[in-house]
């Protein structure tokens, strides 16, 4: 934000081609321009150093359609993990924390960031 107002004339052009991109775009040019945003302090709706984090740890030896499926697999595993969660004593909300005592408050956050990444790496649309 302070950037935004000492800097508009730099931070412009940046916003601007956060906002044009589009699912339709080539999967590099995407990662480079929310790169770009992310390091200017943009949000993006799939973090860059995520993407490559996971890119980077790519099983050797499966296709990546095995590698897909254990994508998705994954989500199924969060989904079925999210009523035990609700349920766990610690998931209540304390005041003192202004959050919850095993942070499940930052869960869905984690879930959309991590699902997203995992559809860039697997070059699927994130929508």
């Amino acid at each position: 934000q302070v950037f935004s107002q000492h800097c508009p004339f730099l931070m412009g052009p940046i916003e601007c081609l956060a906002d044009v991109v589009t699912p339709d775009t080539d999967i590099q040019v995407t990662l480079s321009i929310f790169e770009l945003a992310s390091a200017a302090g943009v949000p993006c709706e799939v973090d860059p150093a995520l993407v490559t984090a996971l890119a980077g740890h790519r099983t050797e030896g499966w296709s990546p359609e095995e590698d897909y499926k254990v994508s998705c697999l994954l989500l199924v595993f969060v989904a079925v993990s999210l009523p035990l969660l609700a349920a766990d004593p610690a998931s209540l909300y304390n005041p003192e924390l202004d959050g919850h005592n095993n942070n499940v408050h930052c869960l869905a956050k984690a879930i959309v960031q991590l699902s997203a990444a995992l559809f860039t790496v697997h070059s699927k649309n994130i929508e």
